[in-house]
């Protein structure tokens, strides 16, 4: 199975059609999104292209193939209009033997991370920056963000396949990868 991983879309309509493009474009099965997909939030300007009702009407189109975490700035309303899952703090997957905490990086993070074992995987957005390391004792990975990258950073995304993480911008350009 091949999953496409991404975070903080904060409600960008044109970043969310590329994300969707993106999902056809690399043939993946499930599309799994770490939270923060309508609202900006307090701390980020508008992104490009705000338009909250369009990346609703885009992400229900996919609802089929669409796991989801809440971030800090989804709300109960939002399960009033979108036709998945958005509410769960974190979600587990497993891969080539490696359990995978996904959460959005509010809540759990390094500094208040999961029970994990050497192997595992804590994947989380929130920061907007992308992310590998291991120095916690468990991989700690980030796709960064979809619409609001900080840190000149770009709009990237990560897929997974047989243990195998890649870090992707958003045009799909391979920048980084982490073979479990």
């Amino acid at each position: 199975m091949k999953w496409l991983i991404a975070s903080d879309l904060h409600g960008s309509a044109p970043c969310c059609e590329a994300l969707l493009a993106a999902c056809r474009r690399e043939g993946a099965d499930k599309l799994l999104l770490l939270g923060d997909l309508l609202y900006h939030g307090p701390r980020n300007d508008l992104p490009e292209g705000y338009a909250p009702k369009q990346v609703i009407a885009m992400l229900n189109s996919q609802k089929d193939q669409i796991f989801c975490v809440r971030g800090n700035c989804e709300a109960e309303v939002d399960q009033m209009v979108l036709e998945f899952p958005v509410l769960a703090d974190y979600c587990l997957l497993e891969t080539a033997g490696h359990l995978i905490f996904a959460t959005h990086g509010h809540q759990y993070n390094l500094q208040a991370p999961p029970a994990l074992k050497p192997g595992d995987v804590l994947l989380h957005g929130h920061t907007h920056i992308p992310a590998k390391d291991n120095s916690a004792g468990f991989w700690y990975c980030n796709p960064g963000s979809v619409s609001i990258p900080k840190e000149s950073t770009p709009k990237s995304y990560m897929t997974l396949e047989n243990g195998v993480f890649l870090w992707k911008t958003l045009e799909g350009t391979e920048y980084d990868s982490l073979t479990l």
